[in-house]
């Protein structure tokens, strides 16, 4: 298993190369010019031409991307801020702590919500219950998180007064960032949820637990359940994947001071450091939380981690008869 999880941390690399050529790339032959942001539209020409010569960005494209590289996966360095005059990691790690409250909070929320609709629309098939929770689950896909913040703001801030609209403090000014950032993963996971459990609870063992008498409640958390979670652990990683690029809409919404406005704010300023750190920096992130489902994979599903290992042993005689 080790080696295992030591050769997809390997596989990071290339995976954070490609990130890094492309987010590169797009901010490249992205419009607008930082200098003239940075000196303003008054500027001369030869004060443009002269800044963007200290900024080295009078360089060839390969120039650019090939120092950026260097100076990403050799000196792990993200750069430092076109107008802050700070580095992009400190700033990323000032910010992550928010960044990742909302998105640890609309996870738990995608799971403890998502999951139990989904096992009640399996359960009662074609019954009122599975069609409510549908209705909600389509409702969830289809629906923008930005006009959901902002309908909640409207409706329990400027209309009830009973939730902040914006900015950070205890936990009130949690509730509706998490919530409209949930939304679209709850659905998700309430209809995968809904998808695996009507696939398990066809099956024979299925059946012959009910033959023995189980109870109902223990045939689809005991026998059910844990032979559907594969499909469903897989919705909970690219959900966390979601949450943490839907702060970057959500955190704008509520004036939260985290990554995603960050990197929001770094767009409008042409601030490119902080735009390529930002998406380089939540892109391992994202790797790191799908290596952790694959482990997971391995302690639910016994025959995965059995697989992994036969392979092992295989590759092990293999060698020593060749040895």
């Amino acid at each position: 298993m080790w080696k295992y999880i030591i050769k997809r941390l390997l596989w990071m690399i290339p995976v954070l190369l490609g990130i890094s050529i492309v987010i590169f790339t797009i901010m490249y032959f992205c419009p607008g010019d930082p200098a003239t942001a940075i000196l303003g539209n008054g500027a001369t020409p030869a004060a443009i031409a002269e800044k963007r010569a200290e900024m080295g960005l009078d360089e060839p494209y390969l120039v650019r991307l090939g120092d950026y590289l260097s100076q990403v996966f050799l000196h792990f360095d993200l750069g430092t801020s076109y107008f802050q005059n700070q580095s992009v990691m400190s700033g990323i790690l000032y910010r992550l702590p928010y960044t990742f409250a909302i998105a640890a909070i609309s996870m738990l929320l995608q799971i403890c919500i998502g999951t139990p609709l989904g096992i009640t629309a399996a359960v009662h098939q074609n019954g009122i219950a599975d069609r409510v929770c549908m209705i909600v689950a389509l409702g969830g896909v289809s629906i923008p998180g930005f006009w959901l913040a902002m309908m909640l703001v409207l409706v329990f801030s400027v209309q009830l007064g009973w939730l902040p609209p914006y900015g950070v403090g205890g936990l009130p000014y949690y509730i509706l960032p998490c919530v409209a950032n949930a939304f679209a993963g709850i659905a998700s996971q309430a209809r995968q949820t809904r998808s695996s459990m009507l696939e398990v609870i066809r099956s024979d063992y299925i059946v012959t637990a009910r033959a023995k008498g189980l109870s109902e409640r223990e045939i689809l958390y005991k026998h059910a359940l844990p032979n559907a979670l594969i499909p469903i652990i897989t919705v909970i990683g690219n959900g966390m994947g979601m949450m943490l690029g839907g702060t970057v809409v959500i955190e704008s919404v509520f004036s939260i001071p985290g990554i995603g406005m960050y990197t929001t704010q770094a767009i409008n300023n042409r601030d490119y450091p902080i735009v390529m750190g930002g998406v380089l920096f939540l892109g391992a992130v994202f790797s790191l939380i799908m290596l952790l489902v694959d482990v997971i994979y391995a302690f639910v599903d016994p025959r995965i981690k059995a697989q992994y290992e036969g392979q092992q042993s295989i590759f092990r005689r293999r060698r020593k008869k060749n040895g």
